[in-house]
């Protein structure tokens, strides 16, 4: 079987590379450059060592490849390590460079700065980049701009429960070391020494980017104005929610993220456009190989457009994937094939090891590769059965192109369903009727209208153009609103076990990219993934990064909470993960609570929780109290006099330590703890503080920790001892 698939190892490359990131991205501890430097030398010598024939070969490219990867992801984390805040101060003064302004319609502006200054601290100990969310939008403010202003800053939030998206470990990769919100107005002010040249570059491409979005929502107003400004330059902080979650519950949210597709059919234009005009040139058409003119004029179109839509990892990612196609065309290879499609993400994962872990990456690899796979099997069928002969009458294009529309959004819908379920917790049953609507609107009406514009633009001729966008979008958001709106569109799932998520992604791998008849063998572990998917417990209690939130599990199996406005964001993943459609301020109604000035107290149960909001009532509550949240630090401990001493207690000082605290009340009587940074805290990107653990060794402490991160399965412990930007 192996030797027969041989044209298809290759593509199993990826895949080991990125089993070597995981490993490292959830080992409990930070390796030493020198011991995955060594690791790496090690399975390359074990390599050129391996034993003859095919079984040595594949094991030792494999465990090479996975080697590779944990070295990768090692020193990605090296080059990005930045100084990043420990703790919340402020108000502080902050003086710095201007990067990126994000306009966000009724909630003023959110601004990144490269800090030049921040009062009290040193200048080694300035983070590389922060980011402050303003009340009011500062008018004229553009990147380059050199400002002061007071806010207060924090370090990137974790998760909000145990294993929920680590937003920390995304910031760390994008060197952004602080988060908070100005305290008071942004002036500018006279610049402090050079500007580096790098940002006079980026500085200069915001400003034409923010020059182009104003002279498409002069020309189209409204939500209209502003899906167009997003689809041409990347800037969605205009559209309003109401408009985002209509695209979202629709299944057409990928339409308003600059991603392959959008790539795709600009890159397409260009090319086709080149080649028709090439093509016209009969001194050119029969001397020249214009096909490979057009294909690398396709490769620079695709890359302006990457500048002007700003450069986002989703379109970075893109256009990797459009030069790897028309790339192929160039070296006269095929364009569409498994093999492009496993290149690209290798050179990804090599330059952005990180990426692994990002849904956006995840979701639309599978669909491509699903796609992919798909048409090559439709391809060898079609020819084993007519020997390739088409039908060309028009009727028949027309309903080919209709099936082929709703074959790719079921088979891509199939592909990406796993991951929307594993990290957004729902998945969209009616996207099919929504996307054949919508995408061919997308790839005969708006992009094409979106190119036009940018090549009328400079010409002061963009009106034309964008009205007929204006049509194809306002075309496309109807049939969003319209579906979103139908019973069944969107089906809530609450959280699966990591297990279950792996072994549906292998089940689909082996599917896939084998081609022979045990390809079906991979429909085993997505059957046996299905099975476990309901198998994931969920908590009684919940407590959130500040100990100040706290939900509890009513009889009926809802969550209660109860706390104070900050934490409203971790509420909502809370009910996200629980597959609760109710909004934060719906379950905040601190129903099953009994409250005094003093603090709180409830049954989960039959296990008694006091909520402590006062040293003045500790007493009490530790005397009584199976379970104790304290919203402040108990630096002596829970006093309890004579009396017995409650099972846990869990502190400020213990979530700043570990993170946020999930609770499962045990038959027994016991209580099982999971924290956000059980596995995170000693690691560069943690958003809390270490804390001691026993050494592990460095060569077995990946695999250990990815075999905790798959089975679910923290330790039990009697006392407390883890698109989205979560600002």
């Amino acid at each position: 079987r192996l030797e027969a698939e041989q044209d298809r190892w290759f593509l199993w490359l990826p895949v080991a590379f990125g089993v070597g990131i995981a490993i490292y991205i959830q080992a409990g501890i930070e390796p030493s450059l020198l011991a995955v430097t060594a690791l790496a030398a090690g399975a390359i010598v074990l390599r050129l060592a391996g034993g003859a024939g095919i079984a040595g070969f594949l094991v030792t490219t494999t465990l090479l490849a996975m080697a590779l990867g944990v070295f990768a992801a090692r020193v990605r984390t090296e080059v990005v390590r930045a100084p990043v805040l420990d703790r919340q101060i402020g108000p502080v003064e902050v003086r710095g460079w201007v990067e990126l302004v994000e306009p966000r319609p009724g909630r003023g502006q959110r601004i990144t700065i490269w800090p030049v200054a921040i009062e009290r601290m040193a200048p080694a100990d300035l983070p590389v980049k922060v980011r402050v969310r303003t009340r009011d939008a500062v008018v004229g403010l553009k990147p380059g701009d050199s400002v002061r202003l007071r806010a207060m800053l924090g370090p990137p939030a974790g998760p909000s429960f145990p294993g929920d998206f680590d937003f920390a470990r995304l910031a760390f990769f994008q060197q952004l070391g602080g988060i908070g919100i100005a305290t008071g107005r942004m002036v500018k002010i006279d610049p402090d020494g050079q500007m580096p040249l790098w940002l006079v570059w980026r500085a200069g491409v915001e400003t034409w980017r923010q020059g182009i979005g104003a002279r498409i929502t002069a020309a189209l107003p409204g939500e209209t104005g502003a899906i167009a400004n997003a689809l041409i330059t990347g800037e969605r902080g205009a559209i309003s929610d109401a408009t985002n979650q209509a695209y979202r519950d629709s299944g057409l949210f990928h339409i308003l993220s600059i991603s392959g597709l959008h790539m795709v059919i600009m890159a397409g234009a260009v090319f086709f456009v080149m080649r028709l005009v090439l093509a016209a040139i009969p001194a050119l058409a029969l001397r020249h190989p214009i096909k490979k003119w057009a294909a690398a004029s396709a490769i620079v179109g695709a890359f302006a457009y990457l500048i002007i839509s700003g450069s986002a990892f989703a379109t970075v990612r893109s256009a990797i994937m459009i030069t790897i196609i028309f790339g192929a065309v160039i070296l006269d290879r095929p364009a569409l094939a498994l093999r492009n499609v496993a290149l690209a993400a290798l050179i990804i994962l090599v330059l952005y090891p990180e990426s692994l872990f990002d849904a956006g990456f995840q979701m639309s690899f599978a669909a491509v590769t699903a796609l992919v796979s798909a048409y090559e099997a439709l391809r060898r069928w079609r020819e084993g059965r007519d020997g390739g002969a088409g039908r060309d009458g028009p009727i028949a294009r027309f309903l080919g192109f209709v099936g082929e529309i709703l074959l790719t959004t079921v088979i891509a819908g199939l592909a990406v369903a796993p991951f929307g379920i594993y990290h957004f917790h729902n998945t969209q049953l009616l996207a099919f009727i929504a996307n054949i609507i919508a995408i061919p609107v997308c790839n005969l009406v708006v992009m094409p209208a979106a190119l036009a514009t940018l090549l009328a633009m400079p010409l002061g001729l963009e009106t034309w153009p964008l009205w007929v966008m204006g049509l194809g979008i306002d075309a496309m958001t109807g049939a969003a609103q319209i579906v979103a709106r139908l019973p069944g569109s969107v089906v809530r799932v609450a959280t699966i076990p990591t297990i279950a998520f792996a072994a549906m992604i292998a089940g689909g791998l082996w599917l896939l990219l084998w081609s022979t008849s045990w390809r079906l063998l991979g429909l085993l572990p997505i059957l046996a993934g299905l099975m476990l998917s309901p198998a994931l417990p969920r908590p009684d209690i919940l407590v959130s990064r500040d100990a100040r939130t706290v939900a509890v599990r009513m009889a009926d199996g809802t969550l209660s909470a109860i706390g104070d406005r900050a934490g409203t964001f971790d509420l909502s993943r809370w009910l996200e993960a629980d597959a609760d459609a109710r909004k934060a301020g719906d379950a905040s109604s601190g129903q099953g609570f009994a409250c005094d000035p003093f603090g709180c107290v409830a049954m989960v149960r039959e296990r008694r929780l006091s909520l402590a909001r006062s040293p003045a009532a500790l007493r009490d509550d530790c005397a009584v109290a199976d379970v104790v949240i304290a919203s402040f630090s108990l630096a002596r401990g829970c006093p309890v006099g004579g009396g017995r001493a409650p099972a846990v207690v869990i502190d400020a000082e213990a979530t700043r330590e570990r993170g946020a605290h999930a609770l499962y009340v045990l038959a027994g009587g016991g209580v099982r703890i999971e924290t956000a940074g059980e596995l995170s805290a000693n690691r560069p990107w943690s958003s809390i503080r270490g804390q001691r653990r026993p050494r592990v060794p460095e060569g077995l402490a990946g695999l250990a920790a990815l075999g905790r991160w798959l089975v679910d399965a923290p330790k039990e412990v009697d006392r407390d001892d883890r698109a989205t930007d979560n600002e």
